[in-house]
């Protein structure tokens, strides 16, 4: 099987898994980082979580995998040297590497969190506040892969108008939303709805693009 279309199945593959894991935080209700849930409230969920909270994180190193590939699949095809239009797609590949490193502290941050709650739940104030702003900062990230994958994609003519658009809108949702982190450090979260129209706008346009490439 070729990269284009190892990338087209695992773009796919993580807009499944992620719609699945959130599914499943949802269900067990885990407060979620940026999600408008009090200190009090994070703390009593996270202190009875318990060994939920262990079975949605299995599936986040193969999101982190699929994404990868993903990236590198588009990069292989946008970018063939130069300082062309292509050139792009350096930047939307370093935006979801470093997308895949900050969400790995997020993650990370749970299980912190959840010890810290079951131990004292004043101890979880620092790190509701560090998860809850490193999450939000995390969405320029994805407002930088999107940027740059959708203008090297656009300036080699690979996809159409509405992908491009979509991409430029949603990159430009993601960046307000994680502007305003700053101020959402105690969970209240101001711009919850303009991060996640900005989300699903990033899941949609990572299912178009794989599509483009399983057709390559």
């Amino acid at each position: 099987m070729s990269l284009t279309s190892m990338a087209g199945l695992a773009g796919i593959g993580f807009v499944v898994a992620a719609i699945a894991v959130n599914i499943v935080y949802v269900r067990a209700r885990l407060p979620l980082p940026g999600t408008a849930a009090s200190l009090e409230a994070a703390a009593g969920a996270y202190a009875g979580i318990g060994e939920a909270l262990k079975k949605p994180s299995v599936a986040a190193p193969l999101s982190w995998v699929c994404t990868t590939v993903f990236a590198a699949g588009l990069l292989s095809v946008l970018w063939r040297g130069g300082s062309g239009a292509g050139a792009w797609a350096l930047v939307g590949f370093a935006g979801v590497l470093m997308q895949n490193a900050t969400f790995t502290v997020v993650e990370a941050l749970r299980f912190g969190m959840a010890s810290a709650a079951a131990e004292s739940r004043g101890a979880l104030a620092g790190l509701w506040g560090l998860s809850n702003v490193l999450f939000g900062f995390n969405q320029v990230f994805l407002a930088i892969a999107l940027l740059g994958f959708t203008a090297a994609g656009a300036g080699s003519g690979l996809i159409p108008g509405w992908h491009a658009a979509l991409g430029y809108a949603s990159a430009a949702l993601l960046f307000l939303s994680s502007s305003a982190s700053p101020f959402n450090a105690d969970g209240t979260d101001r711009t919850a709805l303009v991060g996640l129209v900005g989300w699903l706008g990033w899941a949609a346009w990572i299912v178009a693009y794989s599509i483009v490439l399983l057709g390559l």
